[in-house]
């Protein structure tokens, strides 16, 4: 039997909690990693070592990712590099892509992003996803919201009507999408994931269709675009409802014709992919804004599913908290078994506002800090445990309320600027606006008070 070679990946990061986490997700998930503290070491490791690619961080302390990624391509132009950065800057994204960067990524690390990009940009791993890994990935939950959502599911699955999915952001729209591509004829074939949102106005028709070698100062080789990646199989535009309106012309015909053309060639290319879309947005109102238009709306809504916030499902948030520390416990090795009785009330209590992905990350946090075999009070975020003392009765009218940043106080700061991202479900451009602050300094005091960010 063939031995499977392993994708070698170096990280370049001067965060060691970082590296050792991204190192040890990465071996789990069938690729070799090491990673280096300095983008000099790194630069020596990458000159000397066969590596199929690296992900390094922008803001290093002897360089900057800009620096780091013009000296790979002098070495070897062809290494995929993904960039992380604190700040999603959109300049800054079309000026990494346009000097040979893979992708970039904003922190805080989501895994399942990262792991999508690198086997994008290594063609895959032995540990690839199947209908068999992602049936053990993906649990349903017994609420009567989520069975109903289930049933449509299964009733859309085997045709290939357009599939439209509204929920919350981080609610598990792509865990629904993936659920109809390993139902459906399709599911040997690709599923390509795409955020619409995190693609740079500049480059979208390059991301998604394709370009050829000189086409733009960069493209040094030809690049297939995701709707090529997908052939045959699905593509998922989450959160479409972010997709510049100029690009949305390129998208409608690609649907309404199964052609497309790549940047800088006049070629037509046939594709046979079924789009699934979803968006947290209202595409109504987009509609009467002229900030989306109809004739694509109508496109893509060939079959809606309304996928529920996860506070309601109330009956499914313990057995979701379950699943998480059973996965939390094999990435860091630990041996957490349960909630406590009063972090279950509380869990139950909490609202939940960025769902799915934010009950995740709490509970690997939680995980992470847990000396035994109990999750209890003192190892949640303030925002948990301030349902605990707003029950004792010792938090602040002000605390709750107030959206002045100017007006609060050092110890409410934070607390006010995680209710105001929760009521802006957040969007960081409207919080700021009622923090009344400018966005740069709310990016400076999410990082500063390590706010964890579903979006």
């Amino acid at each position: 039997m063939k031995e499977v070679k392993m994708k070698k990946i170096l990280v370049i990061d001067d965060d060691t909690y970082i590296c050792n986490l991204l190192v040890n997700y990465l071996e789990q998930n069938g690729y070799q990693a090491e990673y280096s503290l300095s983008g000099k070491k790194g630069l020596n490791l990458i000159e000397k070592k066969e590596l199929d690619l690296i992900l390094s961080d922008f803001r290093l302390p002897d360089s900057d990712g800009m620096e780091v990624l013009q000296k790979i391509k002098e070495l070897k132009p062809y290494l995929p590099v993904i960039i992380m950065t604190a700040y999603a800057d959109v300049r800054m994204a079309v000026k990494l892509i346009k000097s040979g960067a893979f992708d970039y990524v904003t922190k805080p690390i989501q895994p399942e992003e990262i792991l999508s990009l690198i086997n994008r940009a290594t063609g895959g791993n032995n540990n690839a996803e199947t209908s068999d890994t992602f049936g053990k990935d993906f649990i349903v939950g017994k609420s009567q919201a989520i069975q109903e959502v289930m049933q449509h599911v299964k009733v859309v699955a085997p045709t290939d009507i357009t599939v439209l999915i509204e929920g919350e952001t981080g609610s598990g729209k792509e865990y629904i999408a993936k659920a109809i591509h390993y139902a459906s004829n399709r599911s040997k074939k690709p599923f390509v994931a795409v955020d619409c949102g995190a693609i740079p106005k500049e480059l979208a028709n390059s991301e998604l269709f394709g370009h050829i070698k000189g086409a733009f100062t960069g493209a040094i080789n030809d690049k297939i675009g995701f709707f090529e990646e997908a052939k045959g199989g699905t593509l998922f535009l989450d959160e479409i409802g972010n997709l510049p309106y100029e690009n949305q012309i390129k998208l409608l015909r690609a649907l309404q014709e199964r052609v497309i053309s790549r940047v800088g060639d006049n070629k037509d290319i046939e594709v046979d992919v079924r789009l699934i879309a979803a968006t947290n947005d209202d595409l109504i109102e987009q509609l009467k804004n002229n900030d989306f238009r109809e004739d694509l709306y109508h496109r893509i809504n060939g079959f809606k599913i309304k996928l529920p916030a996860l506070r309601e499902r109330g009956e499914d948030i313990l057995e979701f908290a379950e699943f998480f520390i059973a996965k939390a416990n094999k990435a860091f090795n630990k041996q957490v078994i349960s909630l406590d009785e009063h972090v279950k009330e509380l869990f139950l209590q909490y609202q939940w506002y960025g769902n799915i992905r934010e009950l995740q990350n709490i509970i690997n946090r939680a995980v992470l800090l847990t000396q035994g075999q109990e999750i209890n009070l003192d190892v949640l975020p303030r925002e948990i445990t301030q349902l605990s003392d707003k029950q004792k009765g010792t938090v602040s009218e002000h605390s709750v309320h107030n959206h002045d940043l100017k007006e609060a106080t050092e110890i409410t700061e934070k607390e006010v600027i995680i209710d105001a991202l929760k009521k802006t479900k957040y969007n960081k451009s409207k919080a700021a606006k009622i923090l009344n602050i400018d966005r740069k300094t709310l990016y400076n005091k999410i990082k500063q008070y390590e706010i964890e960010i579903t979006k």
